[in-house]
């Protein structure tokens, strides 16, 4: 029997020629005839489909295995005959790669709205990465590959990535009250954001491995005023903030070169020393009106308020219109000597203040014109 007579059974197996080939099928063009007797070589991380007659036949695991068919060589050429020499018994073999794709990125091309509880209607950025790998071979090719010759990840990730962002607006509205509570919080995002999208994955036969979120990023303006809130919460003090941003303001213009930079440099040198020398004035008035409301008492030497009539830890009256000259001790009425240091006492003066009710309008008499206690 000569060479050209010889009939041979194919040796079915692939190659991984791409990094994100998910499924690759032989014949990659039109189908086959895959004799029966024919050997498929399966290797580890791969899965073998068999389509026969149009059909799902068989799943193949990682090993040799010998498939079956009717299309026995010779007896299928001389049936094939009124078919013009083509046997109607079809059959392809979908090999699918099945480890862990990584690295596959996602990300907003359009901002998305969120409300914010302080900020109000904000527009977000997202972007991240996720892993995939294919767990339902069959329903993988049932739904998505169909009758292509190969299929990758990079035909799939565009639908994948508009996936994940509808769920990701959906849940981060649900899981976030505002952009001030978002550190620290992305791991929990992810893993909610993942459990979300394992059933839209599972529909076209695909295991969601990993998923996560590497940024969420607010407009600039957005931006300056959570910086500014970061400050105010620091410096607590509002006239403080203008006057730091001046001063960075000025040493941002000073470091400037040319005419205008110099002008503003100049213009901003004349200004700092007003600015901070009323801050100073204000904090020197501050200190002098808090020193006028308070007063020592002179008996017990503790502070008290300046309106205070009597010391609230001793009971010394402050009203008082005689007081001993040399150690200041309140004098009882018609008191002849000092009943502390016993010097004599002075010619008493017109009061000044009534020491029962502190009334001011005294006239010339003996007895105050309000609560008419005796004054002298």
């Amino acid at each position: 029997m000569g060479a050209d007579n010889i009939i041979f059974l194919e040796v079915i197996e692939w190659f991984h020629e791409g990094e994100q080939e998910l499924v690759h099928r032989i014949p990659q063009r039109d189908s086959g005839e895959i004799k029966f007797g024919a050997q498929l070589i399966v290797r580890d991380s791969q899965i073998g489909v068999l389509f026969y007659k149009g059909k799902s036949y068989e799943a193949y695991g990682p090993g040799r295995h010998t498939l079956t068919t009717a299309n026995i060589p010779v007896l299928t050429k001389i049936l094939a005959i009124p078919w013009g020499m083509t046997s109607p018994l079809r059959a392809e073999v979908y090999f699918v790669n099945m480890r862990i794709f990584p690295n596959l990125r996602w990300g907003t091309r359009d901002p998305v709205a969120f409300k914010d509880s302080e900020l109000g209607l904000v527009r977000l950025r997202a972007y991240g990465v996720f892993n995939i790998r294919v767990v339902q071979p069959i329903l993988f090719i049932n739904t998505l590959v169909g009758t292509m010759g190969k299929y990758s990840t990079e035909e799939i990730e565009e639908y994948l990535k508009q996936v994940i962002i509808s769920r990701f607006n959906d849940h981060l509205g649900e899981n976030l009250d505002s952009l001030f509570n978002l550190p620290g919080r992305y791991d929990e995002l992810s893993e909610g954001l993942q459990d979300r999208l394992k059933e839209d994955f599972s529909h076209f036969g695909l295991g969601l491995d990993h998923l996560y979120i590497s940024s969420i990023t607010p407009p600039k303006e957005v931006q300056t005023a959570i910086d500014d809130k970061s400050r105010l919460s620091v410096i607590k003090d509002l006239d403080k903030l203008v006057k730091m941003k001046a001063a960075m303001a000025m040493e941002k213009a000073a470091g400037s070169t040319g005419d205008a930079g110099a002008g503003m440099g100049m213009g901003m040198g004349f200004m700092m020393p007003a600015m901070f020398a009323d801050m100073f004035r204000s904090q020197t008035a501050q200190a002098g009106t808090a020193a006028e409301e308070e007063m020592k008492c002179p008996d017990c030497g503790h502070v008290i308020p300046k309106e205070a009539r009597f010391c609230p830890h001793c009971g010394h009256q402050q009203l008082v219109f005689d007081q001993c000259s040399d150690c200041g001790k309140n004098l009882p009425p018609n008191a002849r000597f000092c009943p502390r240091c016993g010097k004599l006492a002075d010619a008493k003066p017109a009061p000044k203040f009534c020491p029962h009710c502190g009334n001011e309008n005294l006239t010339n008499s003996v007895f105050c014109n309000q609560c008419g206690e005796r004054l002298k």
